[in-house]
């Protein structure tokens, strides 16, 4: 699956679950196990016992090269050239020539070019896949009146759930009775908790605020908005587009070139010299033209960035997805709460009717401090200190109202306080 091997057949993914721990990876394997038998075919060659070194060797042709030369094979029968059609070619010529520590070579290299970027990405998969893990393993349902607490998967379109405060939310829903912030940080990225009510959509993974809602579940768990992202961003993976690819773009030219310059060679020497001679010395044109530091700089490039990525939280899908990146000069982003710290924070008041800024801020920040919404931190870290209200009830859909010394507060969204008679 390299950046750098563009000969790949990937027609056959999708039929199973790919393996989720970088260690079943089956590149991995096969290049770890590619090179512990050119280490001992090293070793044995120079202890002198070049038959078994041979067989060493040759093992590690096999394993290595399971990672790219069948997949090269087909592509060739399909007439595509890529990195890692010449690989192949470049290791079967130095087994032809009795090379066989350098095939073997070759063949680790290359493979280790393709465990780079499988590791790359069973890596972002993991992350994709632990937004899955933020469902909850069991949800409270109400039928006929009472609660039961059922697996996710036996949820229906159509069941009622019970979402307490801080809980999250198991699939997608509409409400049916109740009002609360929600926590959408994990599906939409906004930091900032978002109010919804009765009729509004609610996403899989959102965690409830300060209040309990009645949800009508609107799909199941293996279909909710969480599961179609993963499944969504998983497919994007095993597509690449081939003409995204620094490799494939450097193949295109590259590996047409050396297969000519090296069947000119043996032609032409035949034809002026002795065929043996230069058939072997186009074999070493293909031996040397094959690129292998070329092969491993780009997965890990892929590699470090897609784990310098993670390491911040950003899932990056491989390294079409870098090289594309590369390319951008203008962003266009569909809401602010993404750009956001995290942290809201008063930058102005507007006062009217007399009230001081210190004032209005002591008034707000005494019903916030009996608050559990969102905003409510930003203002009362606004004020260095004041009373606190009592009698604080939250209104559904409009704010808070209670009493300080005597009087009455509200504060809450506009319209909340109903405009009154005017008085002379």
């Amino acid at each position: 699956m390299s950046d750098a091997c563009c000969d790949h057949d990937h027609e056959h993914h999708g039929a199973t679950d790919p393996p989720q721990r970088v260690r079943d990876v089956r590149e991995i394997q096969l290049a770890a196990l590619a090179g512990a038998a050119l280490a001992a075919g090293l070793a044995l060659s120079a202890a002198g016992r070049d038959s078994e070194a041979i067989v060493a060797f040759a093992a590690a042709l096999l394993a290595g090269g399971l990672t790219f030369i069948p997949q090269a094979g087909r592509a060739l029968l399909r007439g595509r050239l890529g990195v890692g059609t010449l690989m192949a070619i470049a290791a079967i010529g130095a087994v032809i020539l009795g090379e066989w520590g350098e095939a073997a070579t070759l063949a680790f290299l290359f493979s280790i070019s393709e465990a780079l970027e499988s590791y790359a990405l069973t890596k972002t998969r993991r992350g994709l896949r632990a937004l899955l893990d933020l469902v909850p393993e069991r949800a409270t349902v109400l039928r006929d009146g009472a609660e039961y607490t059922v697996a996710p998967d036996e949820l229906r379109v159509g069941d009622v759930l019970l979402v307490r405060p801080g809980e999250r939310v198991v699939t997608d829903g509409r409400i049916r009775a109740g009002r609360s912030a929600l926590d959408f940080s994990a599906i939409t990225g906004e930091s900032v908790p978002v109010e919804r009510g009765p009729g509004e959509e609610v996403l899989a993974a959102a965690i409830n605020g300060g209040a309990a809602l009645e949800l009508e579940v609107t799909s199941r768990t293996a279909d909710n908005s969480l599961a179609r992202i993963v499944k969504i961003v998983e497919e994007a993976q095993e597509r690449k587009g081939r003409s995204q690819r620094l490799a494939e773009r450097i193949a295109r030219p590259l590996v047409p070139g050396v297969l000519v310059v090296a069947f000119l060679l043996a032609v032409a020497g035949s034809l002026l010299g002795d065929p043996a001679t230069w058939i072997e010395r186009s074999l070493v044109v293909l031996v040397a033209a094959a690129p292998c530091a070329f092969a491993i700089s780009v997965p890990v490039t892929v590699v470090a960035a897609i784990g310098a990525a993670t390491r911040s939280g950003v899932l990056i899908k491989g390294g079409a997805a870098l090289e594309a990146l590369a390319r951008i000069r203008t962003v266009a982003l569909d809401k602010t709460g993404t750009l956001t710290r995290n942290r809201p924070e008063v930058v102005a008041v507007v006062s009217a009717n007399g009230t001081g800024r210190d004032e209005l801020l002591q008034l707000a920040a005494a019903l916030e401090r009996r608050s559990e919404h969102p905003l409510a931190d930003p203002i009362v870290a606004a004020v260095s200190d004041g009373p606190a209200a009592h009698d604080v009830a939250a209104i559904p859909g409009s704010g808070l109202q209670g009493r300080l010394d005597g009087h009455v507060l509200r504060l809450g969204r506009p319209g909340f306080i109903e405009a009154g008679g005017l008085r002379t």
